[in-house]
C-alpha cells in the first residue's frame, strides 16, 4: 500500500514537473502578449471598478434659474402663439368675406350669362356674329375673358350688359385667386400654431419637471401664480369708473381655468392678455390683444403711481397681469393653473419691465 502511495506521488510529480517544463517552453512573445492581456484585464477591470461617479443633482438656486429661463421661453412663445393666432383669425375672416363677395359675383355672373346669351343669339340670327356658342355654353369666367372679343363685336349697341358682365368675371377670377392665396396662408398659420405648441408643450413639461424638484416653499416665487394666490374674492371693489369696472370684470374671473389665447368666457378661459384685454373691454375701452403690444401701445406710467386697473408687463414684456390696489395682482399665470390674485411680489418684483395704463 505505502509502495503503491509512493508510486502515486511519483507519477503526480513527474506530471508536474512536464507541466512546467511545458511552460517554460511557451515562446517569448506568447508569453510578452499573455503579459499584456492580464494587464489589459487589470486596466479594465480598474476603470470598471472606477467609473465616472453619478452626476450630482442640480441645487436650489441652479433648479430656480432654470425655471427662470424656461418660464421666459414659455412666455415669448405664448406671445408668439398669440401673434400667430391674431394672423390667423384674421386670415379666416378674409376667407369669409372673399368666399361671400365670390358667391355674389357667381350669381351675378349666371344671371349677365343669360342675357349675353340672348343677346348673342340674336347677333348671331341677324349674321352679325359668326359664333356664339362659347358664351351659350361657359360658366367659366376665365374662358369668357379669353374670348372677349366676341363680347367686343356686340358692344356697340349693348356696352353697359357687355362691361358689367366682363367686370364680373375678372372679379370672380380675382376672387377665386384670392382665395387661394388665403387658404395657402391659412395652412402655413395653421403649421406655425402646431409647431410652436409642440415647442411650448416640451418648453413647459421641462418647467414641470424643474419645479416638481423644488418642495413647495422652494418653489414660491419661482414663476408667475407660484405664491399661492386667492380664487375666491373676498374684498368689494368699487365700480364708479372705468378702471373700477376693469378690476370688477377681472375679480369676477378669479378661479376661471388658464387657457392659451383664451378671453372668455370663464367657461373657455383665458390667458394672461386675453384676461387683462376683455376686462378693460367689459369698461368699455378697447386695447391691443397680446401682452406686447399693449406695452407697446398703451401709455406708460410710473410704479410709485400705480392705480386699480393698470397693466403690469413682465419677463420682457411675455406677461401681463392686472394690478388692483394693496399691492396686488390678479393673473391668469399659466397651463394648468387657474385666474387668481396674488401679492405684487417674488417673481412678480423681480421680472418686471414697467406698467401701462389705457
Amino acid at each position: 500500500m505505502r509502495t503503491r502511495r509512493s508510486d502515486s506521488s511519483a507519477l503526480i510529480g513527474t506530471s508536474r514537473l512536464r507541466g512546467i517544463s511545458r511552460l517554460r517552453r511557451v515562446p517569448r512573445t506568447a508569453a510578452v502578449s499573455l503579459g499584456l492581456l492580464a494587464a489589459g484585464a487589470l486596466v479594465m477591470s480598474a476603470g470598471v471598478a472606477s467609473a465616472a461617479p453619478t452626476a450630482s443633482k442640480p441645487t436650489v438656486s441652479q433648479l430656480k434659474a432654470k425655471l427662470q429661463k424656461l418660464s421666459t421661453q414659455a412666455d415669448a412663445i405664448d406671445e408668439k402663439l398669440d401673434q400667430i393666432q391674431q394672423e390667423l383669425d384674421s386670415a379666416s375672416q378674409r376667407l369669409t368675406v372673399v368666399t361671400n363677395q365670390l358667391a355674389r359675383y357667381q350669381s351675378q355672373f349666371k344671371s349677365l350669362r343669360a342675357e349675353v346669351a340672348q343677346i348673342a343669339t340674336a347677333a348671331y340670327e341677324q349674321g352679325s356674329i359668326n359664333s356664339p356658342e362659347a358664351l351659350l355654353t361657359s360658366s367659366n369666367p376665365q374662358q369668357i375673358l379669353d374670348q372677349s372679343s366676341i363680347l367686343l363685336e356686340l358692344s356697340a349697341s349693348n356696352s353697359h350688359q357687355m362691361t358689367q358682365f366682363l367686370n364680373t368675371a375678372r372679379q370672380i377670377t380675382n376672387n377665386q385667386q384670392a382665395a387661394k392665396r388665403t387658404k395657402a396662408g391659412i395652412a402655413a398659420l395653421k403649421a406655425k400654431v402646431e409647431a410652436a405648441k409642440k415647442q411650448n408643450n416640451k418648453v413647459k413639461a421641462q418647467a414641470q419637471s424643474a419645479l416638481d424638484a423644488l418642495t413647495p416653499a422652494q418653489q414660491e416665487g419661482t414663476m408667475p401664480g407660484s405664491s399661492g394666490g386667492q380664487t375666491i374674492a373676498t374684498d368689494p371693489v368699487p365700480v364708479n369708473s372705468q378702471a373700477g369696472k376693469a378690476v370688477k370684470f377681472a375679480y369676477d374671473q378669479l378661479g376661471c381655468k388658464y387657457t392659451f389665447g383664451g378671453t372668455g368666457p370663464c367657461s373657455e378661459g383665458f390667458d394672461c392678455s386675453g384676461l387683462t384685454s376683455q376686462a378693460w373691454a367689459a369698461a368699455g375701452v378697447s386695447i391691443e390683444r397680446t401682452s406686447e403690444e399693449q406695452w407697446d401701445s398703451l401709455p406708460h406710467v410710473s410704479i410709485s403711481d400705480l392705480q386699480p386697473g393698470d397693466i403690469l408687463v413682465f419677463d420682457g414684456e411675455g406677461h401681463v397681469g392686472m394690478y388692483v390696489g394693496g399691492n396686488e395682482i390678479i393673473d391668469a399665470p399659466h397651463t394648468g393653473a387657474f385666474v387668481e390674485k396674488v401679492a405684487f411680489s417674488g417673481w412678480y418684483r423681480d421680472n418686471l419691465d414697467g406698467a401701462v395704463r389705457p
